[in-house]
């Protein structure tokens, strides 16, 4: 049972979905994973529901209020990489293409954290920790284990990422006729990047978050049982193992990985 005390920098550290209904996704998502949850308040009628894997944080959730509402975000996982600077990272990422959507603001005196567009409109969350490093789960059925960028970029996006984080670019080959990288920090493989071709039009540049099950296929039913969606079916990724993505029932775009 691994526990995760610290996340080195350029690692993933976090994964919080914001959605439309709160209470709803979270009964989706406790029944698929096996998560429990603990809500926090955070603002007048808003919780922070934790996410949780055998006492162990895993991710989170919060419903998003009118204002969000209509400004026609949709509901999306948002992820988060630890930076040791944030002010320095944030200011890095301008110098390289990046718009800053959100700027670097204290959260409860757990952590600094800023939001990010990419300079193909991907958009990712720093997080600088206090008293709150993020995951304490991982690798095992319930934790995140993969981030993956969507673009029709993927020179300009590994430009930005490779400078932003030092990450290393490893070209992996094709999937489905689309050219695929994988991302290295530390040597250490974290994510992936797939180049979007045109049988994805009108899907924007965004990152994906991927958590580990163990039996893909089970679960996608699963989530199709508790009113989700199946956007690519599972589907066997050779000499790795099985994935399949799925939207939930409020919209939020996700992934499964069995090892």
């Amino acid at each position: 049972m691994a526990h995760m005390e610290t996340h080195p920098p350029g690692s993933f550290c976090w994964a919080e979905l914001t959605t439309t209904d709160g209470e709803a996704a979270k009964a989706f998502y406790t029944e698929l994973f096996g998560w429990s949850s603990h809500d926090d308040p955070i603002g007048e009628g808003m919780v922070y529901s934790m996410l949780q894997h055998e006492g162990r944080n895993a991710g989170a959730l919060y419903g998003m209020g009118p204002e969000m509402q209509k400004m026609g975000i949709p509901p999306h996982w948002m992820l988060y990489v630890t930076v040791a600077d944030l002010e320095e990272a944030v200011g890095k990422a301008r110098s390289l293409g990046a718009s800053v959507p959100r700027e670097p603001m204290d959260v409860m005196g757990i952590g600094r954290m800023a939001v990010l567009a990419d300079p193909t409109g991907a958009h990712l969350a720093l997080w600088q920790p206090i008293q709150s490093h993020g995951f304490q789960v991982a690798d095992e059925p319930g934790s995140f284990c993969w981030g993956e960028l969507l673009t029709r970029d993927p020179d300009k996006a590994k430009a930005f990422y490779t400078g932003l984080f030092g990450w290393n670019a490893k070209d992996s080959g094709s999937v489905g006729g689309n050219d695929y990288i994988e991302w290295e920090n530390g040597g250490k493989p974290i994510g992936g990047l797939f180049a979007m071709g045109a049988e994805m039009a009108g899907v924007p540049a965004s990152w994906m978050g991927y958590f580990m099950v163990a039996d893909c296929d089970a679960t996608a039913v699963r989530a199709k049982e508790l009113g989700g969606t199946w956007i690519k079916a599972p589907d066997e990724i050779p000499d790795v193992g099985r994935f399949a993505v799925l939207q939930d029932p409020q919209g939020a775009v996700f992934s499964l990985y069995e090892r």
